[in-house]
């Protein structure tokens, strides 16, 4: 019999990252605020917390990142600007990130990994199940993964973690998960997982992607958790324990993922997300996809 549990409201999204890898653009500008397309890639994570249903969001963020919160709040002057000039299609853009959700920021100052990072929010979170979204996965609106992760938790309780389907040879890229399938067919029981295995150590082809939906008694196992792999406090050892116990939060399940996920960790498929979405857009699709065909029809 399907159990019913308590109602999720609060997304944490970790953003205190250094974003070492798109050097020099990230010197002065946060990575999260690296646009994709016309909108920085953040925007499209606390949408999609948002259109989850989850409508307070604590940004967990570190030093120069006040971009960051300057982006979701109120811009007077720049509204003024574009009242006076008419221009109502811009003012719409400018204010729809500060109307997405109730912010909240929290500094994360050593950076400790991600598990440290989620431990941050606990005084914010208190003793609710909460949602976690990384930042460098993007997902499209069109398939609601973080929806069906919060659906999952809330029928069976305990933590639900994203997960997808990879090639071995990619899978030391990601923490990998030991499952056992369970009677709906995108939901699997997690037994075990291992962080970056090499292809010969690893469980299965299962990836976890940056969607979590937690139990609130993960913050007591990280602050027990030492450090790791890369001498970080990693958020999927804890997660190891709890779905070795299901006493201490709850089972742990995954839900996996057969949609789109535009990946932005790297600069290669940060430009392949711009492209592919910017193929997409109504307003920018059919003229940029023209002109790629024509410029790849050139260059091949």
């Amino acid at each position: 019999m399907t159990q019913s549990h308590p109602r999720i409201s609060k997304a944490v999204i970790p953003a205190a990252g250094l974003g070492t890898r798109f050097l020099p653009a990230t010197k002065a500008t946060p990575k999260e605020m690296l646009p994709v397309v016309d909108k920085p890639a953040i925007q499209y994570v606390v949408e999609e917390a948002a259109s989850a249903g989850l409508d307070d969001v604590l940004m967990i963020t570190g030093r120069n990142k006040r971009p960051l919160e300057d982006h979701f709040d109120r811009n007077y002057e720049l509204e003024s600007a574009l009242q006076k000039k008419g221009d109502a299609s811009r003012l719409a853009k400018v204010q729809e990130s500060s109307d997405l959700a109730t912010m909240h920021y929290v500094r994360q100052g050593d950076p400790k990994g991600l598990g440290h990072a989620v431990l941050c929010a606990a005084p914010h979170v208190g003793h609710e199940p909460f949602a976690v979204l990384l930042g460098d996965d993007l997902i499209d609106p069109r398939d609601p993964l973080l929806k069906r992760m919060v659906e999952v938790q809330e029928q069976r309780g305990g933590s639900v973690i994203a997960l997808m389907e990879v090639a071995p040879e990619q899978i030391h890229l990601y923490g990998c998960a030991a499952v056992d399938v369970t009677e709906d067919s995108d939901v699997v029981k997690v037994h075990d997982l291992v962080e970056k295995p090499a292809a010969a150590d690893a469980p299965s082809n299962y990836a976890i992607i940056g969607r979590y939906v937690l139990d609130p008694h993960i913050f007591d196992i990280l602050r027990k958790t030492e450090p790791g792999r890369g001498g970080e406090i990693q958020l999927t050892d804890a997660l190891q324990q709890l779905a070795a116990d299901e006493k201490v939060g709850g089972p742990v399940h995954g839900v996996v993922f057969k949609g789109r996920r535009y990946d932005t960790g790297d600069r290669g498929d940060y430009l392949r997300a711009i492209v592919r979405l910017a193929c997409e857009r109504e307003d920018l699709g059919p003229d940029f996809r023209t002109w790629l065909r024509s410029y790849v029809a050139e260059e091949m």
